[in-house]
């Protein structure tokens, strides 16, 4: 099925080819049929039924690597991890599969932080409870001034992995964010995104400092439910409105 695939290709005329090799690609599955765990084209004949290069449709794929989408297997190929559909309203189909591999993401998060910020709420000492109620104060007031305030994010969950006195919890989400890579237009990565989930971080840090798993986990997971509906809405308005 998957080389059958290739007849919903048309070489590309356009400047932008990143971004229009993976709308390409998604149309192709979608017309096509294919399902999560079958297999695509080879990379050299869909840069051919493209007119593009190899680089060019090796480096969409690395995108899709990155979000999730696909899975390649040395020696067998690249197969489909996730359902891609192109997008029926004016969001760019990009953007929609950008959207969905953030909401698998924050569905990991939600398991791995939960636990984190039980295990901080437990076994922090005195002065890492007084340091990631520091830590907040910090990046609230960055926040509420509208300066960049990723740094100062990351500061403070950092903190709270640390004080969970395992370090692998602090190495695996940290590997979650370098893994997932952002494009340049996305609505996901501008600064306004996301602010209603800060809020809440006050409640975590105060359930942190007053040794309270319950609440922290409460809290951790009031901060994803925001940023989840926040996505939702961007990448299907008319669902939520």
């Amino acid at each position: 099925m998957s080389r059958a695939a290739i007849r919903y290709l048309e070489p590309i005329e356009t400047a932008a080819r990143g971004v229009a090799v993976l709308d390409a690609l998604a149309e192709m599955i979608e017309r096509a049929g294919l399902q999560v765990g079958d297999r695509l084209p080879p990379e050299v004949s869909l840069a051919t039924a493209l007119g593009v290069g190899r680089s060019t449709i090796r480096e969409a794929l690395n995108r899709w690597e990155g979000l999730g989408i696909i899975r390649r297997r040395r020696g067998d190929g690249t197969y489909l991890t996730a359902k891609v559909q192109t997008s029926q309203g004016p969001l760019p189909t990009m953007i929609q599969l950008e959207g969905e591999a953030i909401l698998r993401l924050l569905d990991m998060r939600r398991v791995i932080e939960s636990g984190t910020v039980r295990r901080a709420a437990l076994n922090a000492t005195l002065a890492q409870r007084q340091q990631i109620s520091r830590l907040c104060d910090v990046l609230l007031q960055i926040v509420d001034t509208g300066e960049p305030y990723r740094a100062a994010d990351m500061a403070f969950h950092s903190a709270i992995c640390d004080a969970t006195g395992n370090p692998m919890f602090g190495q695996v989400l940290a590997k979650m964010d370098d893994a997932f890579e952002r494009s340049a237009e996305s609505p996901f990565s501008v600064p306004g995104f996301g602010l209603a989930s800060f809020p809440p971080h006050r409640d975590l840090a105060n359930a942190i400092v007053a040794g309270d798993p319950d609440a922290a986990e409460a809290a951790i997971n009031t901060i994803l439910d925001s940023v989840e509906s926040e996505i939702r809405q961007i990448i299907s308005p008319t669902d939520n409105a």
